[in-house]
This record gives structure tokens, C-alpha cells and sequence, in this order.
């Protein structure tokens, strides 16, 4: 039987240039791992617009759009959620989505008063 091999070549906004190779047993969680790994370093395909095709996708546009540097509320997202997209949509759900990607380590939340204040997280860089 033949090696499974995969070959993952791109290049960031700044022109530097990534290869992952997986060869040998491929899992699906070694492939996730690279993707994860990838989205850790703010890699994209800077060519292709963002795929907005579920609710997730849409919260997280608008979180990477308009907070990408400050903090923000789950108020604040549905208000910018309902102007760009023209939909409603309930707080509850936002509130669920932004729960989601705190555990899943894309964004910190800390309590403030009654409210939870979000920022989207940030990795460290090594100085030298």
C-alpha cells in the first residue's frame, strides 16, 4: 500500500511562505491539528472571501470585523449583526456562540458588573 500523503503550501498578507507535509498514517485529528495550528498563526487564504454560511461563521465575521482590537458585548455584536446582514437575531443565540468560541480559546471574556466584555485572544509574541 502506498504512503497517504498531504502537502499544504501558502502564503500570508506579508509574503511569508508556510509548507506543512503530513505523510504516513493521516488522521483526521492530524489534519485538524495543522488547521488548528494555522489559525493560531492567522494564517488565510487572503484571496477567497470569508465563507458566511452559518450563523457561526456570520457572529465571528462581525467579531473579526469591527472588534478586532477592543472589547465588546454580546449587545454589541447583535446590533452590528442585524445592520449588516439585515436579519434579526436573538441575544440568546449570539450570547451562545460567543460562550463557544471563549472555549474554544478564539476569544476571553471576563465579567464586568452583570455583563460579560469580550476580546478576541491574543497570541503572545516572543521577544528576543
Amino acid at each position: 500500500m502506498a504512503k497517504k500523503r498531504i502537502r499544504i503550501d501558502l502564503e500570508d498578507s506579508d509574503g511569508a511562505k508556510y509548507n506543512f507535509n503530513i505523510e504516513g498514517n493521516i488522521t483526521r485529528d492530524k489534519v485538524i491539528k495543522i488547521f488548528e495550528l494555522m489559525n493560531l498563526m492567522n494564517i488565510e487564504d487572503q484571496d477567497e472571501a470569508p465563507q458566511l454560511d452559518s450563523v457561526g461563521a456570520k457572529i465571528w465575521h462581525i467579531v473579526d470585523k469591527y472588534f478586532p482590537m477592543g472589547n465588546f458585548t454580546s449587545n454589541e455584536i447583535l446590533e452590528k449583526y442585524e445592520d449588516e446582514y439585515n436579519e434579526p437575531i436573538k441575544l440568546s443565540i449570539i450570547s451562545t456562540y460567543l460562550a463557544r468560541f471563549n472555549t474554544k480559546g478564539r476569544i476571553n471574556r471576563l465579567r464586568q458588573g452583570k455583563a460579560w466584555v469580550y476580546q478576541i485572544a491574543k497570541i503572545p509574541q516572543k521577544t528576543d
